[in-house]
């Protein structure tokens, strides 16, 4: 169904609250959930009283953090998150709708808050979205049996169908509404002894419809803590983020928006499926700076984060930026986004009159080896290699990440590399120009402190070309199986599996307690080398 066939209040007295599931714990939470945040705001355009619980806004510095090593702070525990949860449903009332949001890493967490809520509310209609509903599909009610739907991709053309099933449901009860054809065709009949709907998202015609999320759901938690506040106060980008980007400059309040949805390009370790997939669509400069003057006007920020996938395709929506954000008063606005670096052409000094001052570029690897592996190579050799001189021995780095740093700089923009290691088919070798590459950034901006230096571990998600690739290590050291289909089947193997990628920093364990490596490096050779990365001594890689 589409959003235009309900009529206004069409929802009204029907209450929703999205749990939004914690990321890794490492991590300063610095994005607030957009995603809950715009579905609410759509539920609330039919009547709908929406409400989130944030469950990774959380970071509690304690005793229990410090024996942890966790100077950012722990997230909460089962029972701390139990706690906030009856703590909203006497504040608020019973609930018809429960919609929990979160990436594949949050399986875990899905789990116990799923049985927390079948404990308070055993007759709410329980769905979870995101990546996690995606990449795993109706495997999930395997796992979490108290579900009663999954919504797959973009949610915003499917929310209003859930509320509608559930508004069904309640007035006629489930057995005359199955009778009833009324049900929407997300109905996939009895699973295990329930009722299961499976809702596919697609995405919005039009992204400058969709209303801007609703982040005074934020402004005070069930206890009366605002945690909206303490979004604002973390930076985006940063040391202090502890995400893998670092800035020679700081921001004292910021917020994040998506403008795009979508990438029209396939890297080989990446999985779409969350975000529409290769399907690309992207919000009007007008929307966006009409958004940022409101924000900044009542948050008072100094920084706008863009945490877009890939904020530079369309070279006309980059054009027109800089005029726009003048009209509408911000091009004094710092802001910060994504772009591939071979699109750190005329589009860098665009985006730099517009108000960017950051570029997260996910370089991943400085190795054409690797990079042709990682099917990034198409976009980053097509300009040839750089020799280039590191601690004595000569490199080739690949001219269009050269370029990509040289031509920031120009415009007035820092440029940040993420990275990946073992990746399948790099060896020692080709991890090593990745570390020079590193080097050369240090050496050409002039501060050690504003260059990245952390890698992730090459991971192996469900849903992507690596993972096709790495099937046979996944049966041999997982006991993963596959059906007919090739798709991987959703028993306890797999699940212990998924119930690991929890953080893509850390090595993973195979059935047997032994590390895996997905690369061609040695395991033992890897091992050494990840200890370098994760002790900030990643030059050491370059005398192993």
């Amino acid at each position: 169904m589409n959003n235009e066939t309900y009529s206004y209040n069409a929802f009204s007295g029907m209450k929703i609250t999205f749990i939004n599931m914690p990321l890794r714990e490492s991590a300063s939470p610095n994005t607030p959930p957009e995603g809950p945040g715009i579905l609410a705001a759509i539920t609330r355009q039919y009547g709908a009283e929406p409400y989130i619980i944030d469950l990774n806004a959380y970071r509690i510095k304690d005793d229990l953090a410090e024996k942890r090593g966790l100077p950012n702070g722990r997230h909460l525990t089962n029972e701390e998150a139990e706690n906030l949860i009856v703590q909203h449903l006497k504040n608020v009332g019973d609930q018809d709708v429960i919609a929990f949001s979160g990436k594949i890493t949050t399986l875990r967490w899905q789990e116990q808050v799923a049985k927390f809520i079948r404990k308070h509310q055993p007759d709410t209609f329980l769905v979870t979205g995101n990546g996690l509903a995606t990449e795993i599909k109706t495997g999930l009610f395997n796992w979490i049996p108290e579900l009663d739907a999954i919504g797959r991709s973009e949610g915003d053309n499917i929310i209003l169908s859930i509320l509608q099933d559930t508004k069904t449901i309640k007035e006629m009860g489930i057995d005359r509404a199955k009778r009833s054809g009324r049900l929407s065709s997300a109905y996939l009949g009895e699973i295990d002894g329930r009722s299961r709907f499976c809702y596919e998202g697609n995405r919005p015609r039009n992204l400058d419809i969709i209303p801007y999320a609703a982040w005074d759901l934020l402004e005070s938690d069930p206890f009366g803590h605002n945690i909206l506040e303490d979004y604002i106060k973390i930076p985006v980008w940063g040391i202090a983020a502890n995400n893998s980007s670092a800035t020679p400059f700081t921001m004292e309040r910021s917020l994040t928006t998506v403008s795009s949805r979508g990438c029209p390009y396939a890297c080989a370790f990446c999985y779409r499926g969350a975000q529409g997939e290769r399907n690309y669509g992207m919000r009007s400069p007008e929307h966006i700076a009409k958004q940022i003057k409101g924000y900044v006007d009542k948050y008072n920020l100094d920084f706008v984060g863009f945490p877009d996938d890939n904020f530079a395709v369309d070279k006309k929506r980059i054009k027109r930026i800089p005029e726009v954000f003048k009209e509408y008063e911000i091009d004094h606005i710092r802001w910060g986004t994504h772009t591939r670096m071979d699109e750190a052409d005329e589009r860098a000094f665009d985006m730099a009159r517009g108000g960017c001052v950051y570029i997260g570029f996910g370089a991943e690897s400085a190795s054409p080896h690797t990079l042709k592996h990682m099917k990034k190579g198409g976009f980053i050799l097509k300009n040839g290699l750089t020799p280039t001189k590191i601690n004595g021995k000569v490199y080739e780095f690949p001219t269009t990440m050269v370029n990509a740093v040289k031509n920031c700089k120009k415009a007035g923009i820092h440029a940040n590399c993420t990275w990946i290691m073992a990746y399948p088919g790099e060896g020692l070798e080709h991890l090593k120009t990745s570390v020079a590459f590193i080097l050369w950034q240090q050496k050409f901006w002039s501060d050690k402190n504003s260059v990245n230096r952390k890698m992730f571990t090459a991971t192996a998600y469900p849903g992507t070309t690596m993972w096709k690739v790495v099937r046979p290590k996944l049966e041999k050291h997982f006991n993963i199986k596959f059906n007919s289909l090739g798709e991987p089947i959703c028993d306890e193997n797999f699940h212990n599996y998924v119930l690991e990628l929890d953080d893509a920093t850390k090595v993973l364990n195979d059935k047997d307690g032994t590390p895996v490596n997905f690369g061609d490096m040695p395991l033992k050779t890897f091992l050494k080398a990840r200890e370098c990365v994760d002790s900030d001594n990643i030059e050491k890689i370059l005398d192993l």
